[in-house]
Parts: C-alpha cells; sequence; structure tokens
C-alpha cells in the first residue's frame, strides 16, 4: 500500500511540475522568444535548454499553449483552448498523453460546441482510459453531429490490391501483395479455413507443420478449387494443363524431367501425379529437341465421371480423411501412362495431401471386389498390412 501510495503521489508531482512548465513555455510565448532569447521558435530555444529533439520539445510546447492563454502581437489575450482540462492538469490529476488525445478530439467538434464537450471530458478525464476517452467522442460526435459528414467523393473509391510474383533462381516462387481491410479479411478467413491442422489418424499421427506450411497449403487447396471452376478460363474446370515434353519412357518409369507450361520444370513423378486429373497435350520431342509433334488435345477423367466418383467416393477416399469433393483429385490406380483405363473401377478421390502420398510414399490404393477402394499401409505402420477404407463420408 505504502508503494502503491508513493508512486501516486509521485505521479502527482510530476504532473503539476508539468503543469507548471507549462505556464512557464505558454508566457515565453507570449513574450516573443526571439526578442528574449534570440530564437525563431519557442519549440527550439527549449529543446537547446531540455536536451530534447525539436519534434519533443514542439509537442510540450503545443501542449503548453493549448492549456494556458497566451497574447496576440498585438497583445490582446487569446484564451487557452481547453481551461477545464488545464485546471484538472494543475492538479496533477490528468497526464499528457490524455490531454493530447482530449485535444485532438476538441479539434474535431464544431467550434460551437467545444467549450461544452471539454468541461465533459474534463469530468472524464482523471479516471478514464485511452478506450473510455474514444467511445466518449464516438458518443459526443454522434449526439453532435448523427449523419456524420457528408462525403466529399459520390463515388467509393476503388480498393487498392497488388499482387507480386516472381520465379527465383532456386525454382520456388517467391509471392508478396497488399490487400485492403475487406479483401484481406475475406483471405484471412479462406486460409484459416483450410488450413486447420489434419485430425490425429488412426496410428496416431499428429500433423506437425507450422502454421506457415499450414497456411502454403491452404492456398494451394484455393487455388486447385478456383481452377477446377468449369467457368475458369484457360483450363475449363480442369486442373492441370500438361504439355508432356518427355518421352513415355521416362513418363513410365518416373526419371527424367518435364517441362511445365514451357516456364520451368518438374520431375517426371510430379508430372504422373499432376497428369491424373488433367488436360494433356502430348508433345512428341526429338533427340535434338525438335517438336516434332504436336498431338490432339485429351481429356482424362471427365465431368460424368467426376460426378461419379463424387457420390462413390464422397470426398477423399484415403481412411480417416474428412476432405470434401472439390478438394480432392482424381487418381488413377493404375497410371495411365502404364496402361490403366480412365474409367470408375481405376479412379479414385484423393485430397492433395493424400494424393502425394500415395504417388510418393509406401501406402497402396487398390479396387477391392465390392468396387470400393481400400488401401493398403505400408509395413512399418501395421505389420500384416491389413486394407482400411474412409468410413466417415457415409453412415
Amino acid at each position: 500500500m505504502e508503494l502503491a501510495h508513493g508512486v501516486q503521489q509521485s505521479l502527482q508531482v510530476i504532473r503539476m511540475a508539468t503543469a507548471g512548465l507549462g505556464r512557464y513555455l505558454a508566457e515565453i510565448e507570449s513574450r516573443g522568444v526571439k526578442d528574449l532569447y534570440g530564437y525563431g521558435r519557442t519549440a527550439a530555444w527549449f529543446a537547446d535548454i531540455a536536451g530534447l529533439s525539436v519534434g519533443e520539445a514542439g509537442a510540450v510546447v503545443k501542449r503548453a499553449i493549448a492549456l494556458n492563454p497566451t497574447r496576440a502581437l498585438d497583445g490582446t489575450e487569446v484564451p487557452a483552448a481547453l481551461p477545464a482540462i488545464a485546471a484538472v492538469a494543475a492538479e496533477g490529476l490528468v497526464g499528457d498523453e490524455r490531454i493530447d488525445q482530449i485535444l485532438e478530439i476538441v479539434k474535431k467538434l464544431p467550434a460551437e460546441d467545444r467549450a461544452n464537450a471539454e468541461k465533459i471530458l474534463a469530468g472524464l478525464a482523471p479516471s478514464a482510459g485511452p478506450r473510455q476517452l474514444a467511445k466518449a467522442e464516438a458518443n459526443l460526435l454522434g449526439l453532435l453531429d448523427p449523419d456524420g459528414k457528408e462525403p466529399k467523393d459520390p463515388e467509393p473509391k476503388e480498393p487498392r490490391r497488388e499482387i507480386t510474383l516472381e520465379r527465383r533462381k532456386d525454382g520456388f516462387w517467391k509471392l508478396t501483395g497488399l490487400l485492403d481491410d475487406e479483401t484481406g479479411a475475406r483471405t484471412a478467413a479462406a486460409l484459416e479455413a483450410y488450413a486447420q491442422p489434419r485430425p490425429v489418424d488412426e496410428f496416431g499421427q499428429a500433423d506437425l507443420r507450422m502454421k506457415c506450411e499450414r497456411m502454403g497449403d491452404a492456398w494451394v487447396d484455393i487455388l486447385d478449387l478456383a481452377i477446377a471452376c468449369p467457368d475458369q478460363p484457360g483450363t475449363s474446370g480442369y486442373r492441370t494443363l500438361v504439355h508432356v515434353t518427355i518421352g513415355l519412357d521416362e513418363l513410365k518409369s518416373g526419371l527424367g524431367t518435364a517441362c511445365l507450361d514451357f516456364v520451368g520444370t518438374m520431375t517426371a513423378r510430379e508430372a504422373r501425379l499432376a497428369a491424373c486429373d488433367c488436360l494433356m497435350l502430348p508433345v512428341v520431342m526429338s533427340a535434338a529437341g525438335e517438336p516434332l509433334d504436336v498431338g490432339r488435345l485429351r481429356r482424362f477423367v471427365t465431368p460424368g465421371q467426376r460426378r461419379a466418383l463424387n457420390i462413390r467416393d464422397g470426398g477423399c477416399a484415403f481412411p480417416g480423411c474428412h476432405r470434401k469433393p472439390k478438394n480432392c483429385h482424381a487418381h488413377h490406380i493404375v497410371h495411365w501412362a502404364d496402361g490403366g483405363p480412365t474409367d470408375l473401377r481405376n479412379l479414385v478421390l484423393l485430397c492433395g495431401f493424400h494424393h502425394r502420398l500415395i504417388h510418393h510414399g509406401d501406402w497402396e490404393v487398390r479396387m477391392a471386389a465390392d468396387g470400393l477402394p481400400e488401401f493398403i499401409p505400408p509395413q512399418y505402420r501395421d505389420p500384416l498390412r491389413q486394407p482400411r477404407r474412409n468410413t466417415l463420408h457415409h453412415v
């Protein structure tokens, strides 16, 4: 209790001394600092005296002039802008930060209403914090001008949005941008919805991705969803348009590289993954790299097959996965490059994460005798490798 009282008393003494300092500075301003000390501005003189920057000193002088009467060049008295606040400050009951806040509030009010508003704020200042004063400001403005200010521009301004995408030398792409408040909030909501951690699977494996990684994967999901829209220009609702610029042998073996839409390279294994659910444009290349033949555009999974898959699987068919059909790719159990047909008994819906897991991991997928997909875990997860199914989408 003694410590608390000591802090309160010291704070009051400091504030009273600051109010006294303000009266001195206001008098110096009235008499003219140039005549008294040869300085062009009171703030410049006070900055030298107090060892402050001119900006810091200027704030003190501005506050002093607002709280104390001064005199004009002709000797007439200029009243204080905040006389009621000055009285409270002289008692050490309000600090500089709240004085500055009240000064800004009063400036926003019509001249004829400032005196009464300042008395109200002076009554609140000793016990109110910044939030309470901000709320009082909103109430005052609402009472004095319920309709608000007349808009200067009849037409709303165009929102500012900027996106920059550049490819780095290491093959990664750097995405930066600037969004207005509404678009930023919508983007954050969309990303957060797709960036939730994956549930712990039946083997007890938790999602170990950092939040930034989950947000990155969420961006891919949203991008896939947009590209899959039937009205999407250029893709007609297919997730990938692949220009195959590798030989069929490389595509089958998974060794080598492919050219992705002529802007970069991808491994043959990645090409196999992308080619599961895509528009395919085969390009036959000579040994010297000369295009010899450009085939006709082929559609692999048709819209009708996709609807049937959505009904049969109900979403990602991997055991324990809750992702819906709109977030899934159509995966060829036996890849078409290996002679696998594009029909329902050779197709299964997989989300992006589990699609990659099937292509690059030790899990296997097969079609059971009843025409439904089942998954074989790797031996280190289940020594008996018992087939498993997803039971979440169908009760």
